[in-house]
């Protein structure tokens, strides 16, 4: 089986960038453990948080046993969208643009980024609220922070696959432990917890916090991110690799979300030991949470929750914006820089964050966390269902494809999850009708006719594969069939612009650009002054660096001329890539040689900008060399 290449790959900056052939026993297993730790945070994040508190505290032990089904949904539905990226290649972004018109997938997109965008919203509030809880910082100031987080993904992304892991481990495993010594602080009663697990006819507000719970557990964006994360491991494309990856994949899965598990377990048996045996039965909101515990436990409690809520927060926010990339480069092809997209998705999150602590206080932001995980209920039926026709997809899966009985539990699980929180939606959208007073005619105009769209949106995903099966044209690779080629032309460059920065860089790029064109060519040698006086006065300058740059270029050119080579000198002044792009104009180049600066992180943000800039400004090849 064929895997996308590079360029076309879901995270293409990390694809198969996690080498596993060269290793054995232990160590090999090893090496496929990584990508469900990532995953498993989205379960354990404040949206989770907020939902497992005010179940233990009304209801003590009794919700458990749905947490319990809640992660055996979800460690089904990871294990199908970690199948998928390892047998197609594709994340599920990608599969559902092969398999559905553009005018389907437009809305489909919008909807995951709208859910990208709650479910950041939920990690920025726990982080804010954890930031007060422990420093006293101002919730405003601490949604604000929270824009840092993406310099520190794009650090940790530059690092390589691994240490993001190794990050999100750590904080995954304080989470761990800061409520691991809670439990031995609160200590809960044993007897009483067992009993949770025993299933109960759920009513009233039981019920609908129990459709929180499986909503904040199972989350869209982890099926995109899932999918993507397994492909950064190299693996062999054979029925033999394939196997092997599945296997160690779902001992991964297995692992993490039973970790996951015991977090959320944990908040709620905190809850229901700290609050629901004391007498406080509503406790919903988590700054109360964290007051309570100060108050009956002491300062180490609170301390250690605010911790974890911090920790929680943190690892949430980066595979969050991590699944941002996913489904923009996925559903609508459109790759931008890593930074600027996960700029954008924390921008588009902190807005209403922002907004709701400016115009309605700090006390609203409990509400605005729990409208998020409803947002994030509208968009699961639109990753789930898809997931599964593709896994039972025959012509796509081939010997991968799922059995009747998995694919039966699959769909009895994305019947329950989309009941359930269709159920959650429409509850909501009575108490906004109950609560709008005489202004609820926007809700019968704009709000309950989106409910409707989105019904029939939602039946047309689920349908479609049935009834348009033969008219399905198989792809392995997200941009389609391979051209043929016949006859290859010999390209020769007549023009060949070298742009010049006086580096010990400089010989490299000219040997390159030499190389292209030979002595028949006609060199450019093309040279930016970036002065002040430069960008005002333009060519009008004549100060020192103008007139140094100007020798050393005359240098160059009567160097090249005595090796027999003909060479022009080209200045530009003022903005570098803007006119370098104009002086390949002027003169009719038609190759254009640059020295890459060999930056990393930040300095790749900084510098780096030049050679794309200048590409997108020209319509002749571009050769970059490396000059490291």
């Amino acid at each position: 089986m064929k895997s996308p290449v590079a360029h076309d790959a879901s995270l293409s900056e990390v694809h198969n960038s996690v080498e596993t052939g060269k290793r054995k026993g232990w160590r090999r297993i090893l090496a496929f453990l990584g990508p469900a730790y990532l995953v498993s945070v989205g379960y354990m994040d404040p949206g989770n948080w907020a939902t497992d508190i005010a179940g233990g505290s009304q209801f003590g032990y009794k919700l458990i046993w749905v947490l319990l089904m809640s992660n055996i949904i979800a460690l089904l539905l990871q294990s199908l969208s970690a199948r998928l990226g390892i047998v197609q290649g594709l994340d599920l972004a990608q599969a559902s643009r092969n398999a559905y018109p553009r005018y389907i997938n437009i809305p489909m997109y919008i909807l995951a980024e709208i859910a990208i965008m709650a479910c950041d919203l939920a990690e920025i509030i726990g982080m804010a609220i954890g930031l007060n809880l422990l420093f006293g910082l101002p919730l405003i100031w601490g949604v604000s922070i929270t824009a840092l987080d993406t310099f520190l993904l794009l650090f940790l992304m530059n690092k390589g696959m691994r240490k993001v892991e190794a990050f999100i481990i750590s904080l995954v495993f304080l989470v761990g432990i800061a409520f691991l010594t809670e439990m031995f602080i609160v200590k809960p009663q044993i007897s009483e917890i067992l009993q949770g697990f025993k299933p109960s006819v759920l009513t009233g507000s039981a019920l609908y916090i129990a459709i929180g719970i499986i909503g904040a557990t199972v989350m869209p964006h982890n099926l995109y991110l899932h999918s993507s994360l397994v492909q950064t491991r190299k693996i062999e494309r054979n029925a033999k690799g394939i196997k092997e990856s599945l296997k160690f994949n779902l001992i991964d899965t297995t692992i993490a979300l039973n970790m996951a598990f015991f977090v959320n377990a944990s908040i709620l048996i905190l809850a229901a030991a700290a609050f629901h045996r004391n007498g406080h039965f509503e406790i919903a909101e988590i700054q109360d949470a964290h007051r309570l515990l100060e108050t009956i436990f002491g300062s180490l409690a609170p301390t250690l929750f605010a911790l974890a809520l911090i920790a929680a927060g943190q690892s949430s926010t980066v595979t969050g914006t991590l699944a941002g990339q996913i489904i923009m480069e996925g559903h609508i092809k459109l790759r931008i820089r890593p930074w600027l997209r996960r700029m954008i998705t924390r921008l588009l999150a902190i807005t209403p964050a922002l907004f709701t602590i400016i115009y309605f206080g700090e006390q609203a932001l409990g509400s605005l966390l729990i409208l998020s995980q409803v947002v994030l209920s509208l968009q699961l039926g639109f990753a789930i269902i898809p997931l599964i026709h593709f896994n039972s997809d025959k012509a796509r899966m081939k010997e991968f494809t799922i059995k009747p009985w998995v694919k039966l539990l699959a769909w009895a699980s994305a019947l329950i999850v989309v009941i359930l929180n269709v159920k959650l939606v429409t509850e909501e959208i009575s108490g906004w009708i109950e609560g709008a007073g005489t202004n609820t005619w926007w809700i019968y105009v704009i709000v309950i006719p989106i409910a409707f769209l989105l019904a029939f949106l939602l039946l047309y995903v689920f349908l479609s594969p049935f009834l348009m099966k033969k008219r399905q044209v198989v792809s392995a690779v997200p941009h389609g069939k391979a051209l043929e080629i016949l006859n290859v032309e010999n390209i020769s460059y007549r023009r060949v612009g070298i742009a010049i920065d006086f580096s010990r860089n400089d010989l490299n790029t000219i040997r390159h650009g030499l190389v292209q064109g030979g002595k028949e060519a006609n060199y450019y040698l093309i040279h930016i002054v970036e002065t002040a006086g430069a960008r005002y006065h333009g060519k009008d300058v004549m100060d020192f660096e103008t007139q140094s740059d100007f020798a050393n270029l005359e240098e160059y050119r009567t160097s090249l001329e005595k090796l027999g080579y003909q060479a022009n000198i080209v200045i530009g002044y003022g903005a570098t890539a803007h006119s370098i792009a104009r002086a390949v104009t002027e003169n009719n180049v038609d190759l254009l040689v640059m020295g890459a600066h060999g930056h990393k992180g930040f300095k790749d943000w900084l510098y780096g900008e030049t050679i794309n800039k200048v590409r997108h400004e020209i319509k002749i090849p571009v050769l970059v060399v490396d000059t490291n």
